[in-house]
């Protein structure tokens, strides 16, 4: 993403004279010039400077938008990413690299284009170097595991013999092996990143910052439900903010969470910020010292070595079976968020994501649970028929259970349902009676013992005007044809919003701490009804 920008706001300077700090057009107007670097930097800075914006505003709450399914199909995703790439270095091709939208398809192409390109010195290397890290992960670190507490550093020393038989044996010119190459030595000077560019760049930045941020939340959320710690998810944006702010000044790119590097860090046994602590301290020691050992490293043993520790992280594709069989629903967001990083980009399969995520989540308030209680028997619990044995009715009393935010969304739904449940429509006996009303007597009527609905709120978190009056609608209705609505287990909140909403002015409804009290009152009432008709 970062690099798009740089690519539409950079320029490379041709028929412009250098005249100090400006560059003059042939017309001898001035005009702003900015190199890749400048605006690569200036984006880092804006970058930081939103985070940071985002962590004095809590704004870490964005986490929430992403469910355990989505982030495990997005990883998954963007670990077919990072294989893709390693392929050329892992067997030794000349490809083309490619970016983008659709990059894995075009680079698979091209592959199966190359094919005849593989070196089959750097297949060889890689196979012994795959085959040693996965005898040591399988079978050599679980037996040192149980007798020490220093774990075989076998990726350092896959490193150290893939330097030392390229430096010397000369076995990368000997065999015409990729190796890493030129490492430059020291650190860039500081310098401020230029602000008169920031106006053009400050729409692309947000999208950026709000990217890097949820993808390196994205990875945090894995490793923490892996390895059983809590984060702070505002801590991770001022962490991230401070780190481009800084960066900045020393011409470095935004930065998310590498997949790759933390797959390997948490394989090699890092678990606390005192891993990232040493490997950046060894990291600027080699930068400032000896990077230049590492030139002639073959890169086809760095590709093994990732390849290797993003193992499990490949795996997680299977995790779709247990996923779906569990809720399609939730399938459904694995498979799409997973196809469009693969297909696609890893950004827009975040998006795509957390799209259909919040989609289904729409979908379930819709269609809440609701279902009828009976009475279990010797206790004074009201359960599930369905899930539980001994339970009995109770003869002119109707209890439904309403687990969800009632809405205008779903105030619909509730209506039908509770009209199902109860096998009862007051529009529909109204009607009925009015035909029937010539053919019965009043004493008839009259005989005609009430019943009640006992409606348990008690998972209910909220309810908007719309849900609200959807229950009054009920007990209006229902009240016509001698049914009395009753309320019970209603929280704090939920009661507040209906005594804001003027629920109670018209007394048909009436209020219970528990569905045992509102079912005594039944009763209660309903012999009473019943003795007085038959008086």
């Amino acid at each position: 993403m970062a690099g798009k920008v740089v690519l539409a706001h950079s320029q490379t300077p041709l028929e412009f004279t250098h005249n100090s700090t400006k560059y003059i057009s042939s017309s001898g107007e001035p005009i702003q010039y900015y190199t890749p670097l400048d605006v690569a930097i200036a984006v880092t800075f804006l970058v930081g400077l939103y985070q940071i914006l985002m962590y004095f505003f809590q704004l870490g709450f964005m986490c929430s938008f992403l469910s355990d399914t989505l982030v495990n199909g997005l990883t998954a995703g963007a670990a077919v990413h990072v294989f893709t790439s390693q392929i050329k270095d892992l067997l030794g091709m000349h490809i083309q690299s490619f970016s983008g939208n659709f990059q894995i398809i075009h680079t698979f192409i091209n592959i199966f284009e190359s094919i005849y390109s593989v070196n089959m010195v750097a297949c060889f290397v890689s196979f012994i170097t795959i085959t040693v890290l996965v005898i040591n992960n399988e079978l050599l670190k679980p037996w040192v595991n149980k007798r020490s507490v220093i774990p075989v550093p076998i990726e350092l020393i896959a490193v150290l013999i893939g330097t030392v038989a390229a430096s010397c044996f000369g076995i990368s010119e000997k065999y015409n092996l990729t190796t890493v190459g030129s490492i430059a030595v020291g650190l860039p000077e500081p310098r401020l990143p230029p602000f008169s560019l920031m106006p053009a760049i400050a729409l692309d930045s947000f999208v950026i910052a709000v990217v890097a941020y949820v993808i390196s939340i994205s990875m945090a959320l894995i490793f923490a439900q892996k390895l059983n710690y809590e984060i702070s998810p505002n801590q991770e944006l001022l962490a991230q903010g401070a780190g481009n702010l800084v960066g900045s000044c020393f011409l470095c790119l935004p930065f998310a969470a590498s997949l790759s590097r933390s797959v390997i860090q948490q394989t090699v046994g890092g678990r606390t910020q005192l891993t990232s602590v040493i490997s950046a301290i060894i990291l600027i020691g080699v930068l400032t010292s000896f990077a230049q050992i590492f030139e002639t490293l073959p890169r086809c043993i760095l590709a093994s070595l990732i390849i290797v520790a993003l193992k499990g992280v490949l795996l997680q594709a299977k995790d779709v079976f247990r996923i779906w069989k569990l809720s399609p629903l939730d399938g459904i967001v694995w498979v799409t968020t997973y196809l469009t990083v693969i297909l696609v980009e890893i950004d827009i399969g975040l998006l795509v994501g957390v799209l259909v995520s919040n989609l289904v989540l729409c979908i379930r308030g819709i269609k809440p649970n609701i279902y009828r209680l009976c009475h279990l028997a010797n206790t004074e619990m009201y359960v599930d028929p369905h899930r539980f044995s001994k339970v009995e009715e109770i003869t002119g009393v109707c209890i439904i259970h309403y687990a969800g935010s009632l809405n205008f969304a779903n105030q619909r739904y509730f209506k039908q349902q509770v009209y199902k449940i109860m096998d009862r429509d007051p529009k529909k006996e109204l009607i009925e009676s009015n035909i029937k009303t010539s053919k019965v007597s009043p004493t008839d009527l009259c005989l005609k013992p009430a019943e009640f609905l006992v409606l348990d709120l008690s998972g209910v978190l909220f309810t908007d005007p719309s849900g609200a009056f959807a229950l009054l609608s009920i007990a209006q209705e229902y009240s016509q044809i001698s049914v009395h609505t009753l309320l019970a287990g209603t929280t704090g909140p939920v009661h507040d919003s209906l005594r804001k909403y003027g629920l109670f002015d018209k007394q048909l409804l009436t209020c219970f701490p528990t569905i045992h009290d509102a079912v005594i009152y039944a009763e209660n009432n309903r012999l009473q009804l019943i003795q007085q008709t038959r008086l």
